[in-house]
Formats: C-alpha cells, sequence, structure tokens
C-alpha cells in the first residue's frame, strides 16, 4: 500500500459535468479492467478506494442508481449524460469505484491495467476485497 504522503486528491466527472468526484490516489495506482458482463459493455476501468478517499463533489442529485442480480453493487449513472463515474461495487461494499476513464488529465498519474475475470466473479472477488480497506500505518 502507499502512504498517505504519496497520495493527492484527483478530480473527476462524468461526459456533461453535472456529476463531479474527487479520490485520493497515488501517483502510481493499478487499476482492474473487468470482463463481467456489466462492465465489458461500459469500459469501466476499476479505481478501487475506500470510503474516506472518495468523495462526490458536485451532482449527488443528478445521479440514478441501477441495481440486478444481488443488488449489493449500486451502479450510479448521471441521469443527464448517462455516465457512470463510480458505483459502489459488490466486491467493495464499503468503498467506491472509481472509472479511471473518467479522472481528469493528470500527469502525474501513472495507471496499470490488470484484467480482472468478472466472468468467473465468485471465485475471483476475493482478490479485491483489501482494495477499500484503509492501508495500515507501518512502525518506523
Amino acid at each position: 500500500m502507499h502512504e498517505a504522503a504519496d497520495t493527492r486528491w484527483r478530480a473527476g466527472g462524468c461526459h456533461c459535468g453535472a456529476v463531479r468526484f474527487e479520490a485520493e490516489l497515488p501517483g502510481r495506482a493499478l487499476a482492474q479492467s473487468c470482463n463481467c458482463s456489466m462492465c465489458e459493455k461500459t469500459g469501466f476501468v476499476h479505481l478501487i478506494v475506500p470510503e474516506s478517499r472518495f468523495r462526490i463533489t458536485q451532482g449527488q442529485d443528478q445521479l440514478t442508481d441501477y441495481t440486478f442480480n444481488t443488488g449489493v453493487a449500486h451502479h450510479l449513472f448521471c441521469r443527464v449524460c448517462g455516465v457512470k463515474s463510480f458505483y459502489r461495487p459488490r466486491s467493495n461494499p464499503d468503498g467506491w469505484s472509481v472509472n479511471a476513464r473518467c479522472l481528469d488529465a493528470a500527469d502525474d498519474l501513472e495507471i496499470t491495467i490488470e484484467p480482472f475475470d468478472g466472468r468467473n466473479w465468485e471465485a475471483n472477488a476475493v482478490s479485491l476485497a483489501h482494495l477499500s480497506r484503509e492501508p495500515q500505518e507501518t512502525d518506523a
């Protein structure tokens, strides 16, 4: 995990600008490209963060919620342009998944994308569970 000093708040939003958010991310971040039925169709690239490292800064009232299957994941879309910039994932209902494609451009942000086998979600979801936990402080 990255130390807090290695992170900064980064802004992003939907296509029309009605919904804006910020996520605290390290300069080098690991994201997942999932092949489940939802992510494959929308091209969502996941940056999963703890609750404390995410905030909606504009347009909470412009979000519409879509759930399916177990109803645990809350897919939040801008009701104006239809873009899903972030959502509450089933794998990490205590955190947020930010769409890396919806972040504002930043020269100091390097994102590495790894594949995630969401088609076999039940067998693989455990590999994501740690991503919404707060980083542990290490003793000096």
